[in-house]
């Protein structure tokens, strides 16, 4: 049994992520930015109240970042898909 835990050493890495998020009216925007260090992906979101709910600017707040996030993680497994792709060895003919 081979355990790869012990001879690998340990790697540590911190993602900075910001979300900037504009209120106007019945609309929240979200501006939001991962840097890995290695990359920087970014998403651009909104959310519209339903003019029949109470304003909550809470609520808009949370659906708008929520969506940015979404996003982003989507963003990441589209570059990582695409990484591992391109790191794969080459077929032989």
């Amino acid at each position: 049994m081979n355990d790869r835990t012990t001879n690998t050493p340990m790697r540590t890495k911190t993602w900075t992520l910001r979300l900037d998020l504009f209120e106007e009216g019945d609309l929240t925007r979200v501006h939001a930015v991962l840097d890995t260090g290695d990359n920087r992906l970014e998403s651009r979101t909104d959310a519209h109240r339903n003019p029949h709910d109470p304003p909550v600017p809470e609520i808009g707040d949370e659906y708008a970042a929520g969506r940015a996030l979404v996003d982003l993680g989507n963003q990441l497994l589209r570059a990582g898909t695409a990484d591992a792709d391109a790191n794969e060895p080459p077929l032989d003919s």
